[in-house]
């Protein structure tokens, strides 16, 4: 049973996408999940990946595929933002005023230290990813989202 009260309508809304689409925009979880996300150093870095993923495991208990899934894209994040303060000294990766890549970085301060909060991330996002009941529970609600959407789709014409 899902840990909320989501009509049916809105969980049928959520999309898995590329990625971490989505991530900062889904609700409830994004509140629940964002306050846990962090990775300014390393044992930060654990704690924050430990706590995203014990609050997957909480949702896989409640049958909340969504809220594995968020859980699974903010590991994911962590993982992709810790990289790119890695290669880009303040973690900038696009000048400002003319959008262009900035040119990497790993001799800056704190490099070393954000790969290995990456590194951390990554592991975690890759133990979730295959997590037998996320797989289960990933396909079951693609099967249902897909019977969701030809149901709308038929309605519409009506």
């Amino acid at each position: 049973m899902p840990s909320h009260t989501l009509s049916k309508a809105h969980r049928m809304s959520y999309r898995i996408g590329r990625g971490e689409q989505g991530v900062l925009t889904f609700e409830p979880y994004k509140s629940e999940i964002l306050p846990l996300w962090r990775f300014k150093t390393l044992a930060i870095a654990r704690q924050s990946s430990k706590q995203i993923y014990d609050k997957f495991i909480e949702y896989d208990e409640r049958g909340d595929f969504v809220g594995m899934d968020m859980c699974r894209k903010f590991l994911q994040m962590g993982m992709t933002r810790a990289k790119r303060y890695a290669n880009h000294a303040g973690g900038r990766k696009y000048d400002k005023e003319t959008g262009k890549e900035l040119e990497r970085s790993t001799k800056h301060e704190g490099a070393k230290e954000k790969l290995e909060a990456s590194n951390i991330f990554r592991e975690i996002w890759e133990k979730a990813k295959l997590y037998k009941g996320y797989v289960e529970k990933k396909e079951m609600f693609l099967k249902e989202q897909k019977e969701w959407d030809r149901q709308q789709k038929k309605e519409a014409k009506v």
